[in-house]
């Protein structure tokens, strides 16, 4: 059981620096808990995971039809694309 979970600790850990913390300079703790709960809410609600068939940990209903709108999350590091209601 241990061993399986330093597996998820670690790839968790890699997925943190190669998808945000590489990218983002970090100017304090303040600053990094944001940063990290900006992430957090994107990596659960919205970035699609190949091990859920492309959904997101988080399910959530999604139009189907109409025009195609883009947020940025962490000041345009990621992207979220949406279609307009």
């Amino acid at each position: 059981m241990t061993a399986y979970a330093n597996a998820i600790a670690e790839r968790l850990v890699r997925t943190l620096r190669n998808e945000c913390l590489d990218r983002v300079i970090v100017l304090n703790e303040a600053h990094l808990r944001a940063v990290l709960t900006e992430f957090a809410g994107y990596y659960n609600r919205e970035r699609p995971h190949r091990t859920l068939a492309l959904e997101t940990p988080v399910p959530a209903l999604r139009p189907t039809a109409g025009r195609i709108r883009s947020s940025p999350v962490l000041g345009g590091l990621h992207h979220i694309y949406r279609r307009a209601a």
